[in-house]
């Protein structure tokens, strides 16, 4: 299992958090398809958190389409099932920052930063 730190006095909910760092461990390939991931129970008492919270970043996972559950076997990460990944939260996010107040520049550079982690493993800036 990757390691996972949370912040619980972030403003990132901590279900939120849980769920990115498995996104991300998944993304650089440090997570595999067929991975099992934690019970719910177990990374809860860890954190010191409501299973619940654990839960909810997994079946968030779940609907992506990152990870599959089956009853007694828990949850492993997931093949890739989509020929197009859902980017449908890009357009939003990018929105957000230059609404913020970010320029195109400061943009282009922080994207290519987060591609060049994500693919060559480079650590990130």
């Amino acid at each position: 299992m990757v390691t996972i730190t949370i912040n619980p006095d972030g403003t990132t909910p901590v279900f939120q958090q849980i769920h990115d760092a498995i996104v991300l461990a998944i993304a650089k390939d440090e997570l595999k398809p067929g991975d099992t991931l934690d019970p719910v129970r177990r990374v809860a008492a860890e954190f010191g958190i409501n299973p619940a919270t654990v839960q909810k970043a997994y079946d968030l996972l779940r609907t992506e389409g990152l990870i599959e559950s089956a009853q007694r076997l828990g949850s492993r990460v997931a093949a890739p099932r989509r020929a197009t990944p859902d980017l449908s939260a890009l357009g939003p996010m990018l929105a957000l920052a230059v609404a913020q107040g970010a320029d195109e520049t400061t943009l282009r550079t922080l994207i290519d930063d987060h591609l060049r982690h994500l693919y060559n493993k480079e650590p990130q800036k």
